[in-house]
């Protein structure tokens, strides 16, 4: 038996850029026999909606807020609701699976690491670093970073992303050995760039946020719910300069 996950979903509650409540996508998964989701809106440093100017406690509770409304909608109508956020680094941005809000609390320190140290301590934590999107060109981007060494996985499959740029992403994951994850990055319900939703399925049922941290890091037991051919597009160089990032969090220039 398989069985289906959102894993990159944005709400109006916490992401500023969002159009739908978190339980407004409920009944939406269900109807296309979707397992759960994760809500995973935009942190601190992105395009949050929630007031920063919020002492840290009380802004990572508001910050949760839509996480909860999520669950209690997805506990009545029966579907699985998980809680991750992702995080950005100047348009760079990683999706973070496995920890809490109490964990949240007790780490403001998180709005200072660079990504290298985010991925040490959310690692010694028991959580999950996965790059969203890593090959994504927007207006308000001057350059792509990729960084496969402060990761545990790669978003290759974006629905919010180009076809090229999935492509580049999967490439360079397939080359390098670099477990490969999809999420639709959707922000209304029942739109997203290609069309459909995408996702996760695995071949047992989540039941926490660590059976899917540890399922990825696993490396098998999942595959990517996507369409087909997402990734059998024409090869299409990035239009902006790509940069890797080294161990030691050095840029090193790509192409």
């Amino acid at each position: 038996m398989a069985y289906k996950y959102e894993t990159h979903l944005h709400t109006s509650v916490s992401s500023a850029c969002g159009h739908s409540k978190g339980s407004d996508y409920i009944a939406y998964y269900k109807a296309m026999g979707y397992d759960g989701i994760f809500v995973t809106d935009h942190f601190y440093h992105g395009n949050t909606c929630v007031d920063r100017s919020l002492p840290w406690p009380e802004w990572v509770h508001r910050y949760c807020e839509s996480y909860r409304e999520a669950k209690a909608e997805g506990d009545r109508q029966g579907l699985k609701v998980f809680f991750g956020w992702e995080i950005s680094y100047d348009a760079e941005d990683f999706l973070i699976y496995g920890l809490d809000e109490k964990w949240l609390t007790d780490h403001p320190d998180v709005l200072l690491w660079d990504q290298r140290e985010q991925y040490d301590e959310i690692s010694k934590a028991g959580g999950l670093v996965v790059q969203a999107h890593p090959f994504r060109e927007r207006d308000y981007m001057t350059e792509i970073k990729l960084h496969p060494h402060h990761s545990d996985a790669w978003e290759t499959a974006n629905a919010g992303n180009e076809p090229y740029q999935n492509r580049l992403a999967y490439d360079y994951a397939k080359e390098h050995g670099i477990i490969m994850t999809a999420g639709s990055d959707i922000h209304r319900v029942g739109s997203t760039s290609y069309g459909c939703v995408f996702g996760m399925i695995t071949d047992t049922p989540l039941n926490s946020e660590k059976d899917y941290v540890d399922l990825i890091k696993s490396g098998r037991g999942f595959s990517m719910n996507v369409p087909d051919g997402v990734f059998l597009v024409p090869e299409k160089a990035p239009y902006f300069p790509a940069y890797e990032f080294d161990e030691e969090n050095r840029r090193i220039r790509w192409n």
